[in-house]
């Protein structure tokens, strides 16, 4: 899987983890940056890798933060992009069963590497479930096309 990933300075030590992490996994790691711990805004790294997926030049995308909250709001700005923050590993699940979320987002000050490693694989497993879920996807779909 082509896997886009985009942090501030308080989410890289977790991108940069989870990026050694796919790696091995056998992803394609798509680093839209930051590229250190210097103080940075987090919109234009965060945008850039939800772009990836909206653009289909990336399967998925995961964003990082301090909280991922703004992570988050900024990826949901993408046409197409259903971005979900998940800080523990029944969120990543839902959030791909029941939303189709093509974009995580994950607090580097939230959770540990270990954790971030559970919710990722989780996430990265789980399927959507279709079916009564499809019609509030679809939904979903006709506001951002709006």
């Amino acid at each position: 899987m082509r896997i886009a990933l985009g942090s501030d300075h308080a989410g890289y030590q977790l991108k940069r983890h989870l990026a050694e992490y796919l790696t091995a996994a056998g992803h394609t790691v798509l680093d839209c940056g930051t590229d250190s711990t210097e103080s940075v805004d987090y919109p234009a790294f965060c945008a850039s890798a939800a772009r990836k997926v909206s653009a289909g030049d990336a399967d998925r995308a995961i964003v990082f933060g301090g909280s991922g909250q703004g992570e988050q709001i900024v990826a949901n700005k993408i046409q197409g992009i259903r971005a979900a923050l998940c800080h523990n590993v029944t969120m990543a699940e839902l959030s791909r069963q029941h939303n189709d979320a093509n974009v995580l987002a994950m607090g580097g000050r939230m959770v540990s590497t270990w954790m971030a490693e559970q919710i990722v694989t989780v996430w990265l497993a789980s399927d959507f479930d279709g079916g009564r879920h499809q019609a509030r996807i679809d939904q979903i779909t006709e506001i951002d096309n709006r």
